[in-house]
């Protein structure tokens, strides 16, 4: 769960760079009352944190999770 959340939060970071990049345009700040609000942030920092704990995603061994879903699904 905490893994998806993160991703999610990576994802609402890379549409916001994405746009800065292209439209100069930091629609975190825009929509949350600038890049000082508190609120802004707040969300700069949970991205922060979110790709922090992502790292992990690329060292962790994903074939013991496929095995434990298929596993749940049969006995269900």
């Amino acid at each position: 769960m905490l893994d998806k959340i993160a991703l999610t939060l990576l994802v609402i970071g890379g549409l916001n760079w994405g746009s800065i990049g292209i439209f100069q345009f930091d629609l975190v700040a825009w929509i949350c009352g600038g890049q000082t609000g508190i609120i802004s942030r707040i969300i700069y920092i949970l991205v922060g944190l979110s790709a922090i704990w992502c790292i992990s995603l690329l060292f962790r061994d994903t074939r013991d999770t496929v095995m434990d879903d298929s596993v749940s699904k049969n006995r269900a």
